[in-house]
Parts: C-alpha cells; structure tokens; sequence
C-alpha cells in the first residue's frame, strides 16, 4: 500500500508544481507540489525496502546423532514468512 501512497504522491505533486497555473496569496502551490514530491519518493523508497524485507527466507540446520544406529542426522528446514500477514 506504501508504494502506491508514494506513486499518488508524487503524481499530485507534479500536478501541483507543473501543471497548476494558479496564484493565491496564501500559500504556494509549487513549493507544495515539491514537498509532496519529495515525501512521495521517500514513502515509495520505504515501502520497497519494507517489501524487501518481508521477502527473506530462513534457513536453519540440525545435526544430531541416531542413538539406535550411531549414525549423524542432518536436518534442514527453511521458512518464509507468511505474506498474507499483515494485509
């Protein structure tokens, strides 16, 4: 949801500070279409990172010895976390 929030963002900033010919004496309306533009670009940036991180995988190995025959058990596992977590 992050990366679209940021996407929308910097979309109506452009808007704001390119496309936008309006003068009002109270605020303005470039330097708000750069700013959103900026947060845009950070909130796209921190859901790719977020979206990076949900992605990795764990992989743990055990090793035991089988009592009965003497012999090395080598287990391993690997996990990814769940992705509809979160939703």
């Amino acid at each position: 949801m992050s990366i679209g929030a940021g996407i929308a963002l910097f979309a109506i900033g452009a808007i704001l500070a390119f496309a936008v010919n309006v003068e009002v004496e109270w605020v303005n309306l470039d330097m708000i279409g750069y700013i959103l533009m900026a947060a845009g670009a950070v909130i796209f940036l921190v859901g790719i990172v977020l979206m990076a991180r949900r992605r990795r995988t764990e992989s743990v190995t055990h090793t035991a010895v089988d009592p009965s025959a003497g012999d090395r058990v080598t287990r391993r596992s690997t996990s990814a976390p769940d992705d509809s977590v979160g939703l």
